[in-house]
């Protein structure tokens, strides 16, 4: 768990400004509470859920590695992205259970087509960046 005065700051590690639309997938027990309401605060609403058909400024994909496919999960999460949006895969840090090896986020953001960009220390959680290349983006 992140403590609280943290989370701010963990916010703008991930980019996340006011009135972004922020989906949220993968959210389980052990997800981080204060992160998720320093964003919903950022934001000024809630976070959307796997049922919304909105399009997305940024999706925060909670994954663990029990948690299966990550490539499948990466491309449910691109379905309603915007064109310059991004994906944080949020992960476990390692020595946690379930952490995810970062070179299976990477394996996976290019089978599913995206690039991870860069990372962020999220205190027990660790965030990977992940963008749709330009290239990909312009033929829209």
């Amino acid at each position: 768990m992140v403590a609280a005065a943290d989370a701010p700051n963990y916010v703008q590690k991930l980019g996340i400004s006011h009135d972004q639309v922020v989906q949220e997938l993968g959210w389980d027990e052990d997800t981080d509470d204060d992160l998720r309401a320093a964003v919903e605060d950022t934001i000024g609403s809630d976070l959307l859920d796997e049922e919304s058909d909105e399009v997305v400024d940024v999706v925060l994909l909670w994954w663990r590695d029990s948690d299966g496919d990550l490539v499948d999960a990466l491309m449910d999460a691109i379905g309603p992205l915007a064109d310059e949006g991004v994906v944080w895969v949020l992960t476990p840090k390692t020595g946690r259970p379930d952490h995810v090896e970062p070179s299976e986020i990477a394996e996976s953001a290019t089978t599913a087509g995206l690039t991870q960009t860069s990372t962020a220390n999220l205190g027990d959680w660790v965030g990977s960046r992940l963008v749709q290349p330009k290239a990909a983006r312009t033929k829209r």
